[in-house]
């Protein structure tokens, strides 16, 4: 981690660190993919696809509450209250019908409850810990392998994101330049 490249990971860190730094790592990335756009820009398609950036920033939103909130803590998540969530695609769907700044808000807003938890977490007990859900035959789920799942998560929507975004204006590359801020919504990295 730099001073202009907050979201790299460290060199040698702990397990915990590394997991962190990869999932924060991979979260920006698909932020500055989906960073700046209007209405046309979120609701872009390739091909056949059904696949937008919009529907990229309100699913991953989602799966972050459902991985933090409901998977590991057993609580409904509220900013879903009153919406048709966990329906069959409700997200990728109903985001269209979303404006740009609440698209942003959901994920940058669901991002931070979920740093927020695992922070939380890591002060008391670490990835170990078990998670109010369990597996087939009642198996424990750790706070690891819910972190692992979000890091693939992320890892599948991001390389989509690569390309709904080069299709909307060109904008390629791996990781954001460094000092890169986002241009909508809230800051990742502002205290």
């Amino acid at each position: 981690m730099t001073a202009d490249s907050p979201w790299e990971p460290p060199f040698a860190g702990t397990e915990a660190e590394h997991l962190a730094g990869a999932l924060d790592r991979l979260r920006v990335t698909f932020r500055w993919k989906a960073d700046g756009l209007g209405a046309n820009g979120l609701r872009a398609r390739i091909g056949a696809s059904a696949l937008t950036l919009g529907g990229l920033l309100k699913h991953l939103a989602l799966v972050e509450d459902s991985i933090f909130v409901m998977k590991f803590r057993d609580e409904l998540p509220m900013a879903w209250a009153g919406t048709a969530a966990g329906a069959e695609d409700w997200e990728f769907e109903s985001a269209a019908e979303d404006p740009p700044e609440r698209l942003y808000a959901y994920w940058d807003d669901a991002v931070a409850r979920s740093r927020a938890t695992f922070g939380a977490a890591m002060a008391g007990g670490g990835l170990d810990q078990p998670a109010a859900i369990t597996g087939p035959d009642a198996q424990v789920v750790s706070l690891r392998r819910l972190v692992c799942d979000l890091i693939e998560e992320y890892g599948r929507h991001t390389g989509h994101a690569d390309l709904l975004r080069e299709s909307v204006d060109g904008l390629t590359g791996e990781d954001p330049p460094p000092g890169w801020r986002p241009r909508s919504g809230r800051d990742p990295f502002a205290s």
